[in-house]
C-alpha cells in the first residue's frame, strides 16, 4: 500500500495518469476566492477520520476546489465529508455556482486521503476541523502499522 501525503493539484493538461488514478479519477476543474467559511456535510460518520463529528460542520475560510468527474463517482473512493449545496453559490472574485463537491475522501486501491482544507489564515481555528486532522493522522499511521482500522483503505 502507498502511504502518500502530496498537493493534489492536476487538470486536464496533466501528464501523470498515474496521479490522476490516485486521486480517484478527480481532475481540478475550478476554484472560488477568497477563501470562506463553508457549511459541510459528514457523509460517513462511522470512519475514523470522520468519528465523534457532528452531521454536518461549520469549517473556517478556506479555497475551495471542484473536480470533474466528481470522484464519488469512483467504485474505489468512499467520500468522507462533501460542501453542502446550501453554500452555493460560493466564492466574490471566482465563484463556484453548483456541483457535487467532495472535500474529504479516501480511495481504497490505495492507502491515501485526500483533504481539500488547508487554505487560509484561520484553517487551524475551528475544533472540529482540528479533529479531523488529528483523527487522519492516527488512522493513516495505525494503519500503516499494521493495526486494524475499520473503514476502507
Amino acid at each position: 500500500m502507498d502511504r502518500s501525503g502530496v498537493s493534489a493539484y492536476n487538470d486536464e493538461h496533466t501528464h501523470w495518469p498515474w496521479f490522476v488514478q490516485f486521486l480517484g479519477g478527480a481532475v481540478f476543474f475550478g476554484n472560488e476566492w477568497p477563501p470562506l467559511r463553508a457549511r459541510l456535510i459528514v457523509d460517513d460518520r462511522a470512519h475514523p477520520v470522520t468519528k465523534h463529528l457532528a452531521a454536518t460542520l461549520s469549517s473556517p475560510d478556506n479555497e475551495w476546489y471542484i473536480w470533474k468527474p466528481s470522484p464519488r463517482l469512483n467504485k474505489d473512493v468512499q467520500v468522507l465529508l462533501t460542501l453542502d449545496l446550501s453554500n452555493y453559490p460560493i466564492g466574490l472574485k471566482d465563484t463556484i455556482t453548483s456541483g457535487d463537491l467532495p472535500v474529504v475522501w479516501t480511495n481504497a486501491r490505495y492507502h491515501m486521503l485526500y483533504m481539500n482544507m488547508g487554505h487560509g489564515d484561520k484553517i487551524f481555528t475551528n475544533k472540529e476541523q482540528n479533529q479531523i486532522f488529528e483523527n487522519a493522522v492516527l488512522w493513516l499511521g495505525a494503519s500503516a502499522s499494521g493495526e486494524k482500522t475499520k473503514g476502507k483503505c
